[in-house]
């Protein structure tokens, strides 16, 4: 007489030294004897960082270190450009004074002499942000990251009015967004804290 298979609980079951229906006389190997259940795995602390969250960065990702360098060079880049504008405010004085002074000469010499000033002053206020942003990657929530973004486009931007020389810039800015943008970056200011 055929019983079937003996893995369908909807068969007939043999007899005679068989366990009961669904409950085995002794726990498979690898199973505790305690209910039935397995024990949980230990929490990793590595990737939990003491929180118990798995997963969770304990240090700062290569790009986000990457993107905080990159945002001390951009820095770097507008101070340089700040003091390159505020240099060409005295060569307009000194063309003026070469050309002769006329009414004319004199406003062309102040509007360009403003234009330059804005920009200097323009290149300080990016400078600045740059500066805060980097010291805000170590810290910052998802906040920096967004606002990170955003200053990389600007970046970019501001490198397209400085081409040819702007190419460095706008590759600046262009990795900035990807790196904090990336998967990593994103876990990386998402992270629970303390």
């Amino acid at each position: 007489m055929s019983f079937g298979d003996p893995n369908n609980p909807y068969g007939q079951q043999q007899q005679g030294g068989q366990p009961g229906y669904g409950y085995p006389q002794q726990a498979p190997q690898g199973m505790p004897q305690q209910g039935g259940y397995p024990a949980a795995p230990p929490v990793n602390q590595q990737y939990g960082a003491g929180f118990g969250f798995p997963g969770a960065p304990v240090e700062m990702p290569g790009g986000v270190k990457a993107a905080r360098v990159m945002l001390w060079v951009v820095a770097a880049f507008q101070v340089i450009g700040a003091i390159i504008a505020f240099a060409g405010m005295g060569a307009v004085d000194a063309a003026v004074n070469n050309a002769g002074s006329t009414a004319d000469t004199e406003t062309i010499a102040n509007v360009g002499k403003g234009v330059l000033a804005f920009a200097a002053v323009l290149a300080l206020i990016f400078a600045g942000l740059s500066v805060a942003l980097a010291l805000k990657m170590k810290t910052g929530g998802n906040a920096t990251r967004v606002c990170a973004i955003v200053y990389g486009a600007f970046i970019c931007l501001g490198g397209i009015f400085q081409l040819p020389l702007g190419i460095v810039t706008i590759a600046l800015g262009v990795l900035i967004i990807v790196f904090v943008a990336k998967s990593d970056g994103a876990a990386w200011f998402q992270r629970p804290r303390a």
